[in-house]
């Protein structure tokens, strides 16, 4: 029996994830009161992207390759990486990722592992966002505005997110420990089964592909 929690550290189709549609996820529950205020509670701590893939299929060829990945993950068994067309990186879309982008911690001359992180707002308000499936290589870290370097200073585990420093290097108390990256999804597909009909395709009719993001 296939392992029920088991992740492939492979990429969905790249052609067909720049043109999925999709978004952050919100789970809230709303009660209304006699009084007619409302109490609001949520869910969940974290969001959770959700995608429709089918919106990127372009030509045979796509559908070919989904349903080639489809098969080889098992359908919604085995977890995969997502590149978010929207949302990929450290930084805005346009810019490049720099390791001064976002704050991951800071130092206290003991702690030697960080999470990556994305913010989002500011203020209390903002939203830490955990980055759990950095892409690899493209992760710079600074630690009070001084760049460090890859394999020397500090190592990245490219299925977790998680930046460890070396003993020499480890963040003295008060520094701020910074990051620069893009990064994946972590995400399933959403269905059971795929349904493509050709004709329906030829004529426009685009089935669709539903992704969920995996939370760990």
């Amino acid at each position: 029996m296939a392992e029920l929690d088991a992740f492939h550290e492979v990429l969905f189709p790249s052609a067909v994830s720049f043109g999925a549609t999709g978004g952050p996820v919100r789970r809230n529950e709303i009660v209304t009161l006699t009084s007619g205020r409302e109490r609001r509670n949520a869910r969940f701590a974290e969001s959770r992207r959700s995608y429709d893939a089918g919106t990127g299929l372009r030509s045979l060829d796509d559908v070919y390759a989904v349903l080639a990945f489809f098969e080889a993950r098992r359908g919604s068994l085995h977890g995969f990486r997502f590149r978010d067309p929207f949302d990929r990186k450290s930084c805005a879309p346009h810019e490049t990722p720099s390791a001064l982008d976002q704050t991951i911690g800071t130092g206290d001359g003991a702690t030697a592992a960080y999470q990556l992180i994305k913010i989002y707002g500011s203020g209390p308000d903002a939203y830490q966002r955990p980055i759990r499936k950095p892409v690899e290589g493209t992760v710079s870290v600074a630690v009070d505005g001084a760049g460090g370097v890859a394999g020397v200073d500090f190592t990245v585990d490219a299925t977790t997110g998680l930046v460890v420093f070396e003993p020499a290097s480890i963040p003295q108390a008060g520094l701020s420990v910074t990051a620069g990256y893009e990064f994946d999804v972590p995400v399933r597909f959403d269905s059971e089964a795929l349904s493509v009909n050709l004709a329906a395709f030829k004529a426009g009719q685009i089935p669709a592909i539903p992704l969920i993001e995996v939370l760990s």
